[in-house]
């Protein structure tokens, strides 16, 4: 599991979309530049200290920030508007990267929850 791999996963989908994804790896890299990446349930994501942080997947119509977590987008609320999500995605337009101000919340949310986890 490495930046191999989810440089592979990136090179299989098509633009915009791989452009898009490329640019939210190197957003969510920068939050947390010490994160192994990986691959988590066929999806790219990213470990800290032995957790997913974070992840991104895409699909036909749409691409995917992973919070892993169900609680991370809640707490997120009005950072959100505008954007169409379940519990456990985001999803964001092929061709339009998040904002890296929210990229930064969204990993910063999911840190504090580990660490209050224990």
């Amino acid at each position: 599991m490495s930046a191999e791999e989810v440089d592979r996963y990136l090179s299989e989908i098509e633009e915009p979309k791989r452009t898009t994804l490329q640019e939210l790896r190197e957003s969510v890299l920068r939050v947390v530049p010490e994160a192994e990446e990986c691959i988590s349930y066929g999806m790219p994501a990213f470990r800290v200290n032995g957790k997913v942080v974070a992840g991104f997947a895409a699909f036909k119509n749409h691409l995917s920030y992973l919070p892993h977590s169900g609680s991370v987008l809640h707490e997120l609320g009005k950072d959100l508007d505008g954007y169409s999500m379940s519990k456990g995605a985001l999803r964001f337009p092929i061709d339009q990267a998040l904002p890296d101000e929210l990229v930064e919340k969204l990993v910063t949310v999911r840190l504090r929850h580990l660490r209050e986890a224990g």
